[in-house]
């Protein structure tokens, strides 16, 4: 079924994943490498296209999209302005690092709603290529050369910056780069230090703050922080975290680098996850949603932070993709559709509506421990045990995954903490329908799994 004026709804026709998707994907699969991502293959399925929070497979199945691809089709799926700001330039100049009108309008748009005084801006293709150079430059400001960040972040994959991500994904690649520390985020549910906010004064701050000087050679570029961590699963720290960070980096002499690839470009229901506690960062990175879907990642500096050498050197901070002028039409038409269409406002109005609905499925399943988020970075986490916080097993999340798909819902819901991320677009009515079929499948679980041990 479908409503117009609310937009689409979920419809499934066929067992899913259905024969024209199971041949397509096998098809792939066939010649694909391994190492996808995993919600790709678990589902199986195969995307014909997308309207704004919705997706259609190829046999004609549309779900509501929880997913928006890690938060990066802010504009949702098939957007009009898009399309045809892209289509448009495609047949004139794709190509150049030269400038054109196009980019100009880019850097344009980007200066005036970045935060505080970043009005400089490079373009990039790539969130850890953006990390990377976001580095460079504090390093080529401070004449210092290490960094740290945080347990549970995640800032790429790439040589410089793999030795960054706060969880055991890093190992087994061999020796990592050296002079990069990890120490405890603002994870309040699960307080490595078993202390309750705001009661534990920081304390996880005094122990970064110790940890990086014990362990510091004494030449700390940078400080890298997630406002709000994404692949942790969409953690919300306490708004006075952040400016205790930067204080730390102050101390030791460091720029603060918030990246904002997950939490920018109104994802929060504020323009910047930053906003949320009034810090002033250094550096800015920015990426995902900044192209609603075109790989397009950037840095946001000042202008004088842009001099420092090495990196304001011709060529020593450039990319063979960044800025390329399609890339610049993706930028600067998300830019204005964000602020034509209201979509901070909607952001933080269904965020608020869909925080309430999975509140109170916390009230109605015992499995559920947590529920947190701010406008539409929403994170419920599944556990075996409120007490022990165990989480909840890999074979009931990845049943609750299939099941979320079996009645059209797309979510990141196949470990036990789910992150929902939907296009800014997405409207109350598909979220009320993503949410109602979220219930329908707790209760499956409740009634049907033996979940606390499963």
């Amino acid at each position: 079924m479908t409503n117009t004026s609310h937009g689409k709804l979920p419809a499934i026709k066929t067992a899913i994943p259905g024969p024209k998707s199971k041949e397509i994907f096998n098809t792939e699969q066939s010649y694909i490498a391994p190492g996808r991502q995993r919600i790709s293959l678990l589902a199986g399925i195969a995307f014909d296209h997308g309207e704004g929070a919705t997706l259609t497979d190829a046999d004609g199945n549309t779900y509501v999209d929880f997913f928006a691809g890690v938060a990066v089709a802010s504009l949702g799926h098939g957007h009009p302005g898009l399309a045809q700001a892209l289509s448009k330039q495609a047949s004139r100049l794709i190509v150049g690092t030269f400038a054109t009108k196009e980019r100009a309008e880019a850097f344009k748009l980007l200066s005036e709603v970045a935060p505080a005084n970043l009005k400089r801006a490079h373009l990039y293709s790539g969130g850890a290529e953006a990390v990377e150079a976001a580095i460079r430059l504090a390093r080529s400001a401070t004449k210092k050369h290490e960094v740290a960040s945080f347990w549970g972040g995640f800032h790429g994959k790439t040589g410089g910056v793999i030795g960054l991500i706060g969880d055991e994904s890093k190992q087994g690649y061999g020796p990592l780069q050296g002079g990069q520390y990890t120490v405890p985020y603002a994870d309040c549910y699960r307080c490595p230090f078993k202390l309750k906010y705001p009661d534990c004064g920081l304390y996880c701050v005094d122990f970064a703050r110790q940890q990086i000087k014990m362990s510091s050679g004494g030449a700390l570029a940078a400080i890298i922080a997630e406002p709000m961590q994404g692949t942790a699963g969409n953690v919300i720290p306490p708004d006075d975290w952040m400016p205790a960070i930067k204080s730390v980096a102050k101390d030791l002499g460091a720029m603060l680098i918030a990246d904002e690839m997950i939490t920018g470009f109104g994802r929060t229901g504020k323009w910047w996850g930053v906003e949320h506690s009034g810090v002033t960062p250094d550096i800015v990175t920015i990426g995902k949603g900044m192209g609603s879907g075109f790989p397009v990642s950037g840095v946001l500096l000042s202008d004088e932070l842009g001099k420092a050498e090495p990196f304001s050197k011709p060529s020593a901070s450039s990319s063979s993709y960044g800025g390329n002028p399609l890339a610049a039409v993706a930028v600067a038409e998300t830019i204005r559709t964000i602020e034509k269409e209201g979509l901070v406002e909607n952001s933080r109005r269904i965020g608020a509506l869909m925080l309430s609905r999975l509140m109170a499925l916390k009230e109605k399943y015992e499995f559920v421990g947590d529920v947190r988020g701010r406008g539409l970075l929403i994170g419920v986490e599944l556990v075996r045990d409120r007490k022990t916080k165990e989480l909840l097993g890999k074979r009931v999340t990845e049943l609750i995954f299939a099941e979320c798909l079996k009645r059209g819902l797309v979510i990141m819901g196949y470990f036990p903490k789910i992150r929902i991320n939907p296009a800014l677009v997405i409207t109350e009515a598909q979220a009320e329908a993503g949410i109602a079929i979220l219930d329908e499948v707790f209760a499956h679980v409740r009634d049907r799994v033996d979940w606390r041990t499963a």
